[in-house]
């Protein structure tokens, strides 16, 4: 839900509006309002937020009472930017076997290459 709350929460970080529902684009109305949503499906997390629609609508709006957690945001825009798969290591593996891709933070630079003896003999590798 995180996720959730970060996407909906953008427009209002580059001051575009002042509520979330007042984007055009937004699925805030339809998560907190009730409003139709086009024939969109929603997810199984926003499902769990409760039993019936009126305690889902409830417990979405909830979420947006207070900013999200800047560690989570900066979660976030790493993973976006860094183009991995944000969530447990089970969602990451899964993910990856999917797309058939790595789909984690690799570490930067080029990876190391191995030291190759015969190499190190013919540009005079210290033999003491």
């Amino acid at each position: 839900m995180g996720c959730y709350r970060y996407i909906e929460l953008n427009p209002m970080r580059v001051g575009m509006i002042e509520h979330p529902g007042e984007y055009r684009w937004s699925r805030y109305r339809a998560n907190a309002q009730g409003e139709e949503s086009g024939g969109l499906t929603p997810h199984e997390s926003y499902q769990a937020l409760g039993t019936d629609e009126q305690a889902r609508l409830t417990a979405y709006r909830e979420l947006f009472r207070y900013q999200l957690d800047p560690g989570l945001v900066d979660e976030i825009r790493e993973a976006t930017n860094g183009n991995y798969a944000l969530g447990s290591s089970r969602f990451q593996e899964e993910v990856a076997k999917t797309l058939g891709l790595r789909v984690v933070r690799g570490r930067s630079g080029r990876p190391k290459n191995k030291v190759d003896t015969a190499t190190n003999d013919l540009f005079g590798a210290d033999r003491s």
